[in-house]
């Protein structure tokens, strides 16, 4: 924990920036699954709508937790960080190959085609067997947060940091977050695009493993190479929004 937090301190502006880095890739994520949970309800009364997304982001802030620790024991288990690499991959090609079956209609979550919903909805309701689900995506979601997290720094005080502001950005910047994502709808590729070369790192991983000494190893594991993977996912969001201030212009 010492040596954690030396490191914070002898770094301060890249601490800043894998800090500032996660807090902007967990609401940007957190507003995408936020979406997705607001589709699940829509069948329910409205009365009880609102009701269950209550419960979905008190689940959301109670897996993220969770989340935490699992990311100290990720960092530990080096076979895991390719895992979730790939992982996150895959999470990219679902999102591209849904962009391109999707239609201006607004798309809804079949809740029968799941099958905790179809095992709960006879005996505890329809409300309860949303409940359920909504959780289930809750706890997926913290999944995919923390794999991000994990492929910027494997400081987990950094990490704990981040996801923490992150959460409270959850219920706090959300709608400014819907705001920015309504003005600049590029923000969700860029989003996407920045999941994609956290996967690669993660995956890439597994090369270092098994050649820890070859000098492409030695950099990855660099504060350098963590530089510039910070660097560059802020480029990645900040840099097309200033060209469509220019373009305005």
């Amino acid at each position: 924990m010492h040596d954690l937090i030396n490191q914070i301190f002898d770094n301060p502006t890249q601490s800043l920036i894998i800090i500032g880095n996660l807090v902007l890739i967990e609401s940007l994520l957190s507003i995408d699954n936020a979406a997705v949970l607001a589709t699940m309800v829509l069948d329910l009364p409205e009365n009880q709508r609102k009701k269950a997304l209550k419960y979905g982001i008190l689940g959301a802030y109670i897996f993220r937790g969770l989340a935490l620790l699992f990311a100290s024991i990720l960092i530990k288990i080096w076979w895991l960080k390719p895992i979730g690499g790939l992982y996150l991959l895959y999470l990219v090609f679902d999102w591209w190959k849904k962009k391109q079956q999707s239609t201006d209609e607004e798309e809804l979550v079949d809740k029968n085609a799941n099958w905790l919903y179809r095992k709960t909805v006879g005996y505890i309701g329809n409300f309860w067997a949303t409940i359920a689900l909504v959780e289930l995506m809750d706890m997926a979601f913290s999944i995919d947060n923390v794999f991000a997290a994990v492929a910027y720094t494997p400081n987990t005080i950094l990490i704990c940091i981040g996801v923490f502001i992150g959460i409270l950005a959850m219920r706090f910047v959300a709608q400014w977050f819907v705001n920015l994502m309504e003005k600049f709808p590029f923000l969700e590729t860029s989003a996407f695009v920045v999941i994609s070369i956290l996967g690669l790192k993660l995956s890439f991983s597994i090369y270092e493993h098994f050649f820890p000494k070859h000098g492409l190893s030695i950099f990855m594991k660099s504060e350098t190479a963590d530089m510039f993977v910070s660097f560059l996912t802020i480029g990645i969001f900040i840099v097309p929004i200033a060209f469509s201030f220019i373009k305005k212009k």
